[in-house]
């Protein structure tokens, strides 16, 4: 039996629930008499309704830093949790935890290294476990997933792991993500009270992902178009007092709107509604969001940052996001001619084609073949 780490996903933990929520029901659907699930439960866990519940499962209700700090201790202390999983013959994990197993072939996902690049982006308790977790992690797993190109030369520059052991499995946005008709635009548009023009970014709100300086961006291109908004998809992450603070100071109170989570239902017709979808982050181990507007059928602004022109493609146009005038006007540019938004966008629908999850489990489970073959 293959487990499947989902502890992500029934904690819905923004991106990396998706990812290990996606990638299991993938790897079911194509070959569902090989894997069970695995995940903590902890306090409040939901188990994901599109995950089939016939599926061989295990489970612990532990706390989350309980169950991270028990983790690293296994690790350090070479001790099997085998118990938890007797039937393994193999486990993935789909987040930055990788379960101690003694003769049992282990697999992780790594999603980015942001502690290890960006430290004063992360809480100080959540750095100092990553910056000792991580690297070790890596050393312990008989193979790594990479979520891209640019977050596995990360994983070779930072931790010195070898590269023939990491593969590459991009991500690939959720089938809701498709265009929808303007009615249903109109409609969820007058359900959040959206305004009639606005810039849309779709993630966590948290610092890496430059929102003060979109802030200055908005303010700029408010000069050409007075009724311009910005709308922000997406939770509350970390270390946002400052962006907040900044629209006060900004006086942008009726220019941004914040959504937070939005359900699926309608995500696609918000990110559809905008003029266009910006993305600045200052670092991506994927950039998940740029495919699913552009699946959406909207345009993407994007940084020129890791590994953004990976995903984005030709597609996206880019900025470099540490250049306010720079990101103003390739902006700016896209709110004016037609011509190339028109254009970008069916790139976008045909650049986004390349990516499924069907695609990602098949890649996988060559992965896992590999291992058990040894």
């Amino acid at each position: 039996m293959i487990y499947v780490d989902i502890s992500a996903a029934v904690h819905a933990r923004a991106g990396l629930g998706r990812y290990s929520e996606k990638l299991a029901q993938a790897l079911i659907e194509a070959q569902p008499e090989r894997f069970g699930l695995f995940y903590n439960r902890g306090k409040d866990g939901r188990f994901p309704p599109s995950l089939p519940t016939n599926i061989p499962q295990k489970s612990v209700q532990w706390g989350y830093k309980p169950w991270r700090m028990a983790i690293l201790l296994g690790q350090w202390g070479h001790l099997g949790f085998n118990r938890l999983v007797p039937d393994a013959e193999l486990f993935h994990s789909t987040e930055h935890l990788l379960l101690p197993l003694r003769g049992v072939p282990t697999v992780i996902t790594i999603h980015d290294l942001i502690p290890q690049l960006f430290p004063a982006y992360h809480k100080k308790l959540n750095y100092w476990y990553l910056n000792l977790a991580m690297p070790l992690y890596c050393r312990r797993a008989d193979a790594i997933v990479a979520v891209s190109q640019a977050t596995r030369q990360d994983i070779v520059t930072q931790f010195g792991i070898d590269p023939a052991k990491i593969h590459v499995v991009h991500e690939a946005p959720a089938s809701h993500f498709r265009p929808v008709s303007p009615a249903r635009v109109t409609q969820v548009k007058q359900t959040y009270a959206l305004p009639d023009r606005y810039l849309v970014h779709l993630s966590t709100i948290e610092p890496r992902k430059n929102l003060n300086r979109l802030l200055d961006v908005l303010k700029s291109l408010r000069s050409f178009f007075p009724n311009l908004s910005l709308v922000l998809a997406g939770g509350k992450g970390w270390l946002y007092d400052d962006f907040f603070a900044k629209i006060e100071a900004d006086g942008l109170q009726d220019a941004v709107q914040v959504l937070g989570w939005v359900p699926d239902e309608d995500l696609p017709a918000v990110l559809a509604g905008a003029a266009l979808g910006v993305q600045p982050s200052l670092y991506e181990g994927f950039g998940l969001p740029i495919l699913e507007q552009m699946a959406s059928g909207q345009v993407v602004a994007a940084s020129n940052a890791s590994s953004h022109p990976e995903v984005g493609g030709d597609a996206a146009a880019y900025f470099d996001p540490t250049d306010v005038e720079e990101m103003t006007a390739v902006i700016h540019r896209l709110l004016t001619d037609k011509e190339e938004y028109t254009h970008r966008q069916q790139l976008g629908l045909e650049h986004v084609k390349q990516f499924s999850w069907a695609c990602a489990a098949q890649e996988t489970i060559a992965i896992y073949d590999q291992l058990l073959k040894n």
